[in-house]
């Protein structure tokens, strides 16, 4: 293959790639759900506030038995689990119902 050009071996790579690329992304295409198939609610406030809710009483408790460092990452998921509660929330106020209701 040494006298092949170097167009002629890079170029059928390519275009195989280019190919299987594409195939796979058809593919995925065709499997995902469609918008119209989602509820209309965009997740669970109540699940989450309580996910919160008990990683603030593992916070504390990890506080109290002098784990600092665990005591502040479990207080930090439950304020990033308060935060999504409220996007939550506040997509479900905003987002207009479908037109045909």
């Amino acid at each position: 293959m040494h006298h092949a050009t170097r167009a002629r071996r890079i170029l059928p790579a390519l275009f195989t790639t280019t190919l299987l690329a594409g195939g796979l992304l058809l593919g995925q295409a065709v499997t995902a759900p469609t918008a119209e198939a989602a509820p209309h609610r965009t997740c669970n406030v109540k699940q989450l506030r309580n996910q919160a809710q008990d990683e603030r009483n593992r916070g504390a408790q990890l506080k109290r038995l002098g784990a600092h460092e665990e005591s502040r990452r479990a207080y930090a998921r439950a304020a990033a689990l308060d935060t999504r509660a409220r996007q939550c929330e506040r997509a479900d106020e905003i987002v207009a119902p479908p037109i045909w209701k």
